[in-house]
């Protein structure tokens, strides 16, 4: 695991006042920063494109006029992932499991949009309620005939779900054990639609829960309610901030991949959760802080636009979004701190410091993070 790093001098200046270690802090921007010969190294510009990302009597027999979808949901498959609910329940011991249709395409329209249980001689209808999500029946039949879920719009425009909500969880967080049962719940229903046949060599990875919701590249994505500028992670009086890497698909998309992904249209609202790390139990909280939220940090005078930015701090790696908005994130490696190492694959840890512009190139937000006590890809380190 990951040490805890300490930031350059000038950086830790612009911190107004200091929360928990791995908290989000206060930032302002010094004007001098630019000439400070700390300046931070150029991440290389890494944009992601805009992306566009009542029952009726039981027949004798059901004629489907139209070839199903190949990617429409296998049944039993959606029944092994509520099996897999009821055994590993003690994740989330009072929460309950529903499934979620979320919107892949821009063009995606889900009120109004049915679904059934279609198997070669039995047809069953699936309530979904208003917020797009819906209990699967179990059925007989159903499991006999290897039925599939359809949809009423095409299923290669939707992203699914499980949905493992706990009570009393406060307004605006989600519970980390939640999370955990929700990514084995999605994989064991086969609920990832983000592997193109280019990579059906991947199955096995995309399939196995343990694998995809044990590992720290298990890359099970959540979505958050609204666009996500940052997530905290509470347990007791420990405060982490999720690193950049867990934030918008891993801040990586291109035009090429992006059809691939179930961010979609749904980079901006798109994290991971560090599922596999035990340090963390289920009872944690994971707070957001969203894009439209007021902002918290203040930008010095001159440093209020994209252009002074690069200017100042030259180039950042860059996520862009379809609404206009974009995040520039600047990367600081970090010299280990008194008695730490740096890490187990002797890389430097990384702070990351973030500044979301709207559509007009205006600063709206920042906020300044160490990283998560996590593995690092060092494949992807941006070198000083």
């Amino acid at each position: 695991m990951k040490q805890w790093a300490t930031l350059p001098a000038w950086l830790l200046a612009l911190a107004v006042c200091s929360p928990a270690p791995g908290a989000a802090a206060q930032a302002t921007l010094p004007p001098q920063a630019a000439r400070n010969t700390e300046t931070p190294p150029a991440a290389a510009a890494a944009a992601a494109a805009d992306t566009t990302g009542a029952s009726a009597a039981q027949p004798a027999r059901v004629v489907v006029a139209t070839t199903r979808d190949p990617v429409d949901k296998s049944y039993r498959k959606m029944v092994a992932g509520m099996d897999r609910f009821e055994r590993l329940h003690a994740l989330a011991p009072q929460a309950t499991l529903r499934f979620q249709l979320l919107p892949r395409l821009s063009t995606t329209e889900l009120d109004g949009m049915t679904l059934r249980v279609v198997g070669d001689t039995m047809s069953l209808p699936v309530a979904v309620a208003p917020d797009h999500t819906f209990t699967l029946p179990r059925d007989a039949r159903a499991l006999d005939q290897d039925a599939a879920l359809v949809a009423s719009r095409k299923t290669s425009t939707l992203t699914w779900r499980a949905q493992v909500r706990s009570p009393g969880v406060p307004a605006g967080m989600r519970r980390l054990g939640d999370l955990r049962l929700e990514c084995q719940v999605g994989v064991a229903a086969g609920l990832l639609s983000n592997n193109a046949h280019l990579f059906a060599w991947l199955d096995s990875l995309l399939t196995d829960p343990d694998r995809v919701c044990g590992a720290a590249d298990g890359n099970y994505l959540f979505f958050a309610e609204r666009p996500v500028f940052g997530v905290t992670l509470q347990h007791g009086g420990r405060r982490a901030a999720l690193p950049f890497d867990l934030l918008y698909a891993g801040g990586q998309q291109t035009p090429e991949t992006l059809p691939y992904c179930d961010c979609q249209v749904l980079l901006d609202r798109s994290y991971y959760a560090p599922l596999w790390d035990s340090s963390w139990p289920d009872d944690t909280l994971l707070a957001f802080d969203y894009m439209d939220d007021a902002p918290v940090t203040t930008l010095a005078p001159g440093y209020g636009s994209t252009a002074a930015v690069r200017a100042g701090l030259g180039p950042a790696t860059v996520v862009r979004f379809d609404s206009g908005l974009q995040v520039w994130r600047y990367r600081y490696p970090q010299a280990a701190t008194a008695g730490q190492a740096a890490g187990q694959d002797g890389q430097p840890a990384y702070a990351d410091f973030v500044i979301l512009f709207g559509a007009d190139g205006v600063a709206r937000k920042a906020r300044l993070t160490e990283p998560l006590n996590a593995p690092v890809d060092s494949g992807n380190l941006e070198k000083p």
